[in-house]
């Protein structure tokens, strides 16, 4: 029997935006005291009713069926059944991400680490791991011992699939990020259906805050694919085969995008979330 501990109590507001499978076109919020536990979300209004976080199927995107749902700026979309409740807290951000760790922390996953390096598919196999989540990162422990951090503003390239794994088909999520090296890799998770529908959630929006679209010119391709293979700052003229000064003004014009950050002042730069993304579609192109 476990212990059950409270993880946040807050004042907000809810909506039941559909109820058994019905969209609630009229539905309208209501005030309401929100209290988390490690085993339940319980809602505190005129009436009061809990959720087992084990019958949380899925924490989903916006669901703006009318003006009043849409003029809230934060809310999270939280899928019981054929439910959905839209919850809100007054402190929405610190709230979300203890119940992103009230469902995720200690959850064990499959994981395929790194999955990918550069580009190049590296050939690990699957093995356990154990998630951790804070307000900035997903943090694994693996059982072979490794460690390694997701960090939530770090994500560039972001995909789902489906794949067979442990004798069952199950959803896969890749998701591109840097290592303790500054490398590029991927990382593959998986596991059972309400951990990894909540964690795909919870790193889809980290890789939406990410994403770039920008018209980059091909030889401004070519140097952000070289330095997303991991071709040093200082051997891109060489590489690309154009002179130091225009390398200069590359790297300006990329800062200016915020498609790569400076590492040291004018001597090394590296590619930002955004500069991954644009390399990884660049190279998936060719």
């Amino acid at each position: 029997m476990t212990n059950e501990a409270k993880i946040a109590d807050t004042q907000g507001k809810y909506l039941h935006a559909i109820k058994n499978g019905r969209e609630m076109m009229d539905a309208g919020w209501e005030s309401c005291r929100l209290i988390l536990t490690t085993e339940r979300l319980v809602v505190m209004a005129d009436q009061q009713f809990s959720i087992p976080l084990g019958n949380i199927t899925e924490m989903g995107e916006r669901l703006d069926l009318n003006q009043t749902i849409a003029s809230v700026a934060a809310y999270s979309t939280v899928h019981i059944k054929d439910d959905v409740l839209l919850v809100a807290a007054t402190d929405h951000e610190a709230f979300e991400t203890d119940l992103y760790r009230a469902i995720l922390d200690g959850a064990i996953v499959y994981v395929k680490h790194p999955a990918v390096v550069g580009g190049v598919i590296q050939g690990q196999e699957w093995q356990r791991g154990r998630l951790k989540v804070t307000a900035d990162a997903v943090r694994l422990v693996l059982e072979d011992g490794q460690q390694f951090v997701i960090d939530r503003d770090d994500i560039g390239d972001f995909e789902t699939d489906e794949r067979p794994i442990a004798g069952e088909e199950r959803m896969v999520i890749e998701v591109e990020h840097t290592d303790e090296e500054g490398r590029s890799v991927e990382s593959h998770l998986s596991g059972q259906v309400h951990h990894i529908s909540v964690l795909r959630q919870l790193l889809e929006e980290g890789a939406r805050r990410n994403q770039a679209d920008l018209d980059l010119d091909p030889i401004e391709q070519r140097v952000v694919m070289a330095l997303y293979s991991g071709v040093s700052p200082f051997a891109i003229s060489d590489f690309v085969g154009i002179d130091v000064e225009r390398v200069e003004e590359i790297y300006d014009r990329l800062i200016e995008l915020d498609a790569i950050e400076e590492v040291r002042e004018r001597t090394e730069v590296g590619l930002t979330a955004q500069g991954r993304k644009i390399a990884g579609e660049a190279m998936g192109e060719q």
